[in-house]
């Protein structure tokens, strides 16, 4: 499988900004408080300097969470203990606000879209749910390519679009959720491919130990992971062992660094598509916030493959972006410190 990726180039990604960066780090230590006493959120309020250009960077105000959805035909393969036709089930439950991301996102302000991007089962107009279908799932890649590599871009390009249409709406934070039976089996092998891992490595138990047990979860992950080595390009990577949502969150990711937004990564779906967005549009990831460690394997090994460095660990698996949703806070919090924070007194002033 080869795409001629010349004439389908993605946009240049800006690097983060060395000079707002700079800027921040010297206001840092001019703020009312000991150097170094807010650790790690000092690094993040850096960082958003870097993405947005801005310093201080403006808090986030109105974030935006959209939960990709979509099937993967490797369940019938037996990667899943659960069927293709919970996912549309729970893309009506976040629709209905009675998910785990519905609740998570009501708790801290940001919105929530959902986008049908290649559910399986048939979907009634549902609402808060955009319906930008490009196929019925994935193919099986226990057998064969998960996409086309013209599918796979057509993914992407649902998530860029979603993403710049929310930005030009207000959206200031983006945050990236998936919904799809049997993705932890495709972003597993996405990981190993991009960041050069075995299957052993990176496959863990998902939303459940499939019927076949995990070691037959493993050999479908090594099956798609040997079939990438034939691919030259990112996008036949992505095509061959992906999923359509984790290509549209993977063009979601690249639309937010190309227009300095910032945006959070949640797990190991996530990070499978930031694995795949950054080698299509080098430098995402460095924009990148991480949310939360997720307690899935390959997550660890997708996030020492992309350099970041999580703001949350706490044993979460669930995806849907709710462990990034609620790092949302951090993000604001950080923002609202080197912004707001009064001066250090000077002599004579304490």
């Amino acid at each position: 499988m080869k795409t001629d990726m010349g004439s389908h180039p993605f946009p240049s990604v800006p690097p983060l900004d060395v000079q707002a960066m700079e800027l921040a780090r010297q206001r840092w230590t001019t703020r009312a408080m000991p150097p170094g006493a807010l650790g790690r959120l000092q690094e993040l309020g850096v960082h958003l300097a870097g993405v947005t250009g801005r310093c201080p960077a403006p808090a986030p105000r109105n974030p935006v969470v959209v939960v990709f959805a979509g099937d993967h035909g490797v369940v019938a393969d037996g990667a899943s203990a659960w069927p293709s036709e919970i996912t549309a089930a729970m893309v009506a439950t976040v629709s209905q606000g009675g998910a785990a991301i519905s609740v998570f996102a009501e708790a801290v302000g940001a919105e929530v879209v959902v986008v049908d991007v290649g559910v399986k089962s048939p979907l009634e107009p549902l609402p808060n749910v955009r319906a930008e279908r490009v196929a019925d799932g994935t193919a099986s890649i226990a057998t064969g390519a998960a996409m086309t590599p013209e599918q796979a871009e057509a993914a992407v390009a649902v998530g860029t679009r979603i993403a710049s249409e929310q930005i030009e709406a207000g959206a200031d934070c983006l945050i990236g959720g998936d919904l799809g039976i049997g993705n932890t089996t495709a972003a597993a092998a996405l990981i190993g491919a991009f960041a050069r891992r075995s299957a052993h490595e990176v496959t863990g138990s998902g939303a459940g130990v499939p019927a076949g047990g995990l070691d037959h979860k493993c050999r479908l992950v090594a099956s798609a992971i040997r079939r990438t080595e034939d691919c030259l390009e990112p996008l036949d990577k992505l095509a061959s062992a992906g999923g359509l949502e984790i290509a549209a969150l993977a063009g979601l990711f690249m639309a937010a660094a190309q227009n300095r937004v910032p945006y959070i990564v949640d797990g190991v779906i996530a990070g499978a598509a930031l694995c795949a967005a950054d080698a299509l549009a080098p430098g995402t990831a460095a924009h990148g916030i991480a949310g939360h460690r997720s307690s899935e394997p390959a997550a660890s090994i997708a996030l020492d493959h992309l350099g970041l460095n999580p703001l949350l660990d706490l044993n979460l698996r669930l995806g849907e972006g709710t462990g990034a949703c609620l790092a949302i806070p951090l993000v604001q919090s950080a923002a609202r410190a080197l912004a707001e924070m009064a001066d250090l007194p000077g002599p004579g002033q304490v």
